[in-house]
């Protein structure tokens, strides 16, 4: 059992990687085309956990597959 992630989200079966993934996408259907340092802002307001912070690049990856950003632009400030 990954220690890292928190209790919370072990309860209920949430990987990090499939949170961030599936909290990026509705970021960016919501607010497309948002700059890097944005992305990067509100991140760290979604995903308040200490245990999240090293999934911020990752979350920066799936909002700019979602469509709605350049990959460079967002993965410049990851």
């Amino acid at each position: 059992m990954d220690t890292r992630i928190p209790e919370e989200c072990r309860a209920v079966g949430l990987t990090c990687e499939g949170c961030t993934e599936s909290s990026a996408r509705e970021l960016a259907k919501v607010c497309p085309g948002l700059r890097g340092k944005m992305v990067g802002q509100l991140f760290v307001q979604i995903h308040t956990h200490a245990a999240c912070a090293r999934m911020h690049a990752h979350f920066a990856r799936a909002y700019a597959a979602a469509g709605f950003a350049p990959l460079q632009a967002v993965a410049a400030t990851a």
